[in-house]
C-alpha cells in the first residue's frame, strides 16, 4: 500500500483537471470509468489538438501521469498544452501548473515554463515556476487522493453538465 506522501506522486494532469471541473467526473475517471472516447466535444478537441502546431513534435507522456502536448526548448523549457476555449481556464492553469510542480520538483528539471495554447483565439497563457507554490501543489495532490480512494461524489448540476461525456452516468 502506497503512503499519502507516494499516493500524490501519482496523480495523472488530467485528475488535476478533473478536481476544478467536477468530482464526480474525477471519481468515474480515476476508477477506470471512460466515457471521453464517445464524446463528440472530445473528438473535437483531438482535432483541434492534431491540427495545430503541426511543425512541433507533439505528445510526451512522463511516467504515464502526465501528457505534454508539445515542448519547445530555448533558454527555458517551453512545455505547451493546447486547449479549446478558456471555459475551464482554472482547470488548464492548475493541470499546467501540475506538470510543472512535476516536471521540478519530482524530475528535478530547471528552468522550465508553461504555456496554455488557445489556437481558435489566438491566445497564449504563461506561467512560470518559481516554487512558490509547490505547498499548494502538494496539498491538491493530495486532495485528488483523497476524493480518489474514497466514495463517489454526489454529482452536483453545473451548466457544464450538458457537455460532459458522463452525463448519462449522473443524471439519466
Amino acid at each position: 500500500m502506497l503512503s499519502n506522501t507516494e499516493k500524490h506522486l501519482r496523480i495523472m494532469g488530467t485528475q488535476i483537471n478533473y478536481y476544478f471541473i467536477c468530482k464526480t467526473k474525477l471519481w468515474f475517471f480515476s476508477h477506470h470509468i471512460k466515457m471521453e472516447q464517445e464524446s463528440d466535444l472530445v473528438s473535437m478537441g483531438k482535432k483541434l489538438h492534431q491540427g495545430s502546431y503541426q511543425k512541433e513534435k507533439r505528445d510526451y507522456t512522463i511516467d504515464n501521469l502526465i501528457s505534454i502536448d508539445f515542448i519547445k526548448k530555448g533558454d527555458k523549457l517551453e512545455v505547451h498544452e493546447v486547449k479549446k476555449s478558456k471555459k475551464m481556464e482554472k482547470a488548464h492553469e492548475y493541470q499546467l501548473l501540475y506538470y510543472l510542480y512535476y516536471l521540478n520538483v519530482v524530475k528535478g528539471v530547471e528552468n522550465v515554463i508553461g504555456m496554455i495554447d488557445y489556437p481558435k483565439m489566438r491566445k497564449k497563457l504563461t506561467l512560470e515556476w518559481d516554487g512558490s507554490r509547490e505547498g499548494e501543489l502538494k496539498e491538491l495532490t493530495e486532495k485528488v487522493a483523497v476524493l480518489i480512494d474514497g466514495e463517489m461524489s454526489k454529482p452536483v448540476k453545473t451548466p457544464t453538465c450538458r457537455k460532459c461525456a458522463y452525463y448519462e452516468l449522473c443524471w439519466v
